[in-house]
């Protein structure tokens, strides 16, 4: 079934409806990561003054790409063929390539997935800046009620670094392990009538700790839920308003965004942002500028530092698949850093979502996708090829 079909008429035909059961798998995913506030209840991110783009369009559409086991294709068939819904280059600070696929438009939100961690983290990093969070310090400092949990001698930054030992399972194709609780303590997935936890912080007190704090990486989202309560606490603002007063009006973002919110109306903070294509650049733009935007500094240049490296051993011992040959690849503050050494990072989500930032080349490259499969390791190392070889390529320009 095609995109077009989800979803339409009035009322749409119950084969072509989309529901808690079907919206963030393929190939529902392909009308409802565009249309997240037809399915969920959200919570709005407000924008303030937007501070437009300037542009200096570049063909990229015929740049070839050197891609692994197959013959050279262009940029342009790639993202047509990839499930793609909107891609956006800048360097130095301008639009070069904008382009949008699969009916979406440039005013229209999309879900970010994972990619909304980093937005999180450097909320966390704006905090520490300012003395209001020490990153040593546990968790259960300012949330007390994680002394009763597997967090509570975690700090601040093992759970920014993925590095707590706390057990969280995520396997996306098993509703049983902890990510699928989440799912349906997030509202995400139908809840059962079983007693599980009936919101996202319920689920946090449940979780128990299985290996010593600080040890190797481990990707678990909850981490970030952890952080989002943080910052809640510290701030005394929800995590909407939080984000709006302390990042989306500064960055000069152009329209408004949202979270998805439980059942307690709390926002998931570790997939649950939607946004525009531009706006979600933005974010790459301003630690592509050290943490300035339009000559004023929002983010400090030393945590802009931390994120663009990291401790390559501790993610070598369970780096994501997509990663496999990247070897000065690491994690940091919420960001996969692909190249300690150079510095390139990027904010991920599963189904093909991403923020790469290479700072060096000042360069940013913005993906919004809805591919059918969540993992797609293939897929992921391909785009990251494509981001390097767009970016090099306009460094020669």
């Amino acid at each position: 079934m095609s995109n077009q079909a989800f979803m339409r008429g009035f009322p749409p035909p119950h084969a072509q409806r989309v529901d808690l059961n079907t919206w963030d798998l393929g190939p529902a995913n392909r009308w409802s990561f565009r249309n997240v506030r037809s399915v969920l209840p959200t919570r709005a991110v407000a924008a303030g003054t937007a501070l437009p783009f300037s542009r200096a369009e570049q063909r990229l559409e015929e740049l070839a790409l050197p891609l692994k086991d197959q013959r050279e294709p262009t940029l342009g068939p790639l993202l047509a063929g990839a499930d793609a819904d909107a891609f956006l280059v800048l360097h130095r600070g301008r639009i070069v390539f904008e382009r949008y696929y699969n009916g979406m438009r440039a005013h229209e939100l999309h879900l970010s997935q994972s990619v909304a961690k980093s937005f999180v983290g450097t909320l966390v990093g704006l905090f520490a800046s300012r003395g209001q969070l020490d990153l040593e310090r546990p968790v259960a400092h300012y949330v007390p009620e994680l002394i009763g949990c597997g967090y509570k001698d975690a700090t601040l930054a093992q759970v920014l670094d993925m590095r707590s030992g706390v057990k969280f399972g995520e396997d996306y194709t098993d509703p049983e392990c902890e990510i699928g609780q989440l799912d349906r303590a997030a509202g995400w997935k139908p809840a059962r009538d079983d007693g599980g936890p009936e919101s996202v912080y319920d689920l946090i007190l449940t979780l128990t700790q299985e290996r010593p704090h600080g040890g190797t990486f481990l990707y678990r989202s909850i981490e970030t839920d952890v952080l989002g309560w943080v910052l809640e606490r510290v701030s005394g603002l929800g995590l909407a308003e939080l984000l709006s007063r302390e990042l989306w009006q500064p960055m000069g973002c152009e329209a408004e965004a949202c979270f998805t919110v439980d059942p307690a109306g709390t926002c998931l903070a570790d997939g649950g942002l939607n946004a525009t294509l531009r706006d979600y650049a933005r974010l790459g733009l301003l630690y592509c500028n050290e943490g300035a935007i339009a000559g004023r500094q929002v983010l400090s240049p030393e945590w802009v530092a931390a994120c663009r490296t990291g401790e390559v051993e501790a993610f070598q011992a369970a780096p994501n698949p997509a990663m496999v040959d990247l070897p000065n690849a690491c994690y940091s503050r919420q960001w996969w850093v692909l190249d300690s050494q150079a510095g390139i990072h990027a904010a991920l989500g599963i189904f093909g979502q991403m923020i790469y930032v290479d700072p060096l080349r000042e360069c940013v490259v913005t993906l919004l996708s809805s591919w059918p499969d969540a993992m797609d390791a293939g897929r992921r190392r391909a785009m990251f090829r494509a981001c390097e070889t767009v970016a090099a390529a306009l460094s020669e320009r």
